[in-house]
């Protein structure tokens, strides 16, 4: 699962990016190419559980990041949306757009201004643009197809493309269309650019720190579309913060007045965005995070870790972590009940410790 950082030239894209991947690269220069880096997700509960059980190796669920070339500014002084661009964007499963808010005359924006409604609304009317093209090229086409196979899935296709194209062309995202599973398997493999989800993340510069809330505020109550979630960050000082240690990193934090890193909750956000959540191993050998879509049965979740847990899946034992804190061992989950043994149809839980029982 990937998510793609989509941006306008000089927002600060790729110093979040260097940040996340923890990678030096200028962000100066002008990169043709997506870099692309798998990124650990940082968690609390995993780090708690390495300090419990000790183990030898620590292995925390991951992302693949995108960093895709900013839009610039082209020979007639516009910020044009390339063929290049677009199918960059489409090649993740969800987006964060990067938004300029700081203002630095010796870095030029390349709309001219610093406005970060402007510059959201641009990225997301381009796009809707994109969507609305195809969606009419796909209903000229399907008319045609229904009419001389009579073909049973092309039938089924039909009036969901129409009511994407109506959403799309009354100006809203296919992310606010009301979808259910069979329609959304029927668009996966379109890649429609509004129907993945979205995340917005606001880069202020350390002189915003004191008023941060309330310009955030300020911004979303403008945009036309209020239900993503929107993150103010600090890309320079984020940057200089991954560089330190833990207790180096409060100390910063506490200088700067900043109560808590963005850098966490930007992987958190962009973890839930693709629908993901975490379960956890433990032992002596190694503490694990291991990534599974949510609504993922036992034996599922069991299949993540090796296809045989899947093939021979007799019953999972269960800890919820925060019980495992609370009563501080198995011994004790076990005589509290908090410690469970389910069928391979349970549910798993974000945040379950499982051990898989298998023949």
């Amino acid at each position: 699962m990937q998510i793609g950082l989509v941006g306008l030239q000089f927002s600060g894209k790729t110093t979040l990016f260097n940040t996340l991947s923890k990678k030096e690269s200028d962000p100066s220069l002008q990169k043709e190419e997506a870099a692309i880096e798998v990124v650990k997700i940082p968690d609390e509960r995993l780090d708690k559980l390495t300090e419990i059980f000790q183990p030898k190796k620590k292995v925390n669920a991951t992302i693949e990041v995108f960093d895709i070339p900013g839009l610039k500014m082209s020979d007639d002084n516009k910020v044009r949306i390339t063929n290049a661009f677009l199918n960059n964007v489409r090649n993740n499963d969800a987006l964060f757009y990067v938004i300029r808010a700081f203002k630095d005359e010796s870095v030029p924006h390349p709309m001219g201004g610093v406005d970060p409604v402007r510059d959201i609304e641009f990225l997301e009317t381009e796009f809707l643009l994109s969507d609305l093209a195809f969606l009419e090229n796909r209903l000229e086409k399907l008319k045609k197809d229904v009419q001389k196979s009579k073909d049973e899935k092309l039938k089924k296709e039909l009036p969901v493309i129409e009511k994407c194209y109506s959403h799309c062309e009354a100006e809203r995202p296919l992310r606010t269309l009301e979808l259910d599973e069979n329609e959304l398997k029927l668009l996966s493999g379109y890649q429609l650019l509004t129907l993945k989800p979205l995340a917005i993340a606001l880069n202020f510069d350390e002189n915003a720190i004191p008023k941060v809330e309330e310009e955030t505020k300020k911004i979303v109550s403008s945009l036309k579309e209020k239900n993503n979630p929107v993150i103010p960050f600090f890309a320079k000082i984020e940057l200089e913060l991954s560089k330190l240690e833990p207790e180096d990193q409060k100390v910063f934090m506490a200088d700067y007045g900043i109560k808590e890193s963005a850098l966490a909750k930007i992987l958190r956000t962009s973890y839930e965005m693709l629908g993901l959540q975490s379960f956890f191993t433990v032992g002596e050998d190694e503490c694990r995070a291991w990534t599974i879509k949510k609504n993922y049965t036992a034996q599922q979740a069991a299949g993540v870790i090796h296809t045989d847990f899947y093939n021979r899946f007799i019953r999972a034992e269960v800890v919820h972590y925060d019980d495992f804190i609370k009563y501080g061992s198995f011994n004790k989950c076990k005589e509290s009940g908090a410690w469970r043994l389910e069928g391979k149809e349970y549910i798993v839980k974000d945040g379950d410790i499982i051990s898989i029982r298998h023949n």
